[in-house]
């Protein structure tokens, strides 16, 4: 989940990402708001893939991630 850490520390949050386009964009999503307040993302490790259907359609795509980063 992480690249090689010589010493230190990592801490891992999870969140869900969501996205109208796909699976892979709701990750996406889920990096990208994480990454406006967390410097030093190293990994994502997708927990869970789900999606919202209304009539017969895939409506929203939805993932539990979790987020690594350094600790500073």
């Amino acid at each position: 989940m992480t690249d090689h850490i010589t010493q230190g520390a990592v801490k891992i949050i999870e969140l869900i990402g969501v996205s109208e386009k796909s699976l892979e964009d709701a990750i996406q999503q889920a990096v990208t708001k994480a990454a406006e307040t967390i410097s030093g993302i190293t990994g994502v490790e997708v927990m869970r893939q789900t999606a919202t259907v209304h009539d017969g359609r895939i409506q929203q795509f939805r993932v539990n991630v979790r987020i690594a980063f350094v600790v500073q």
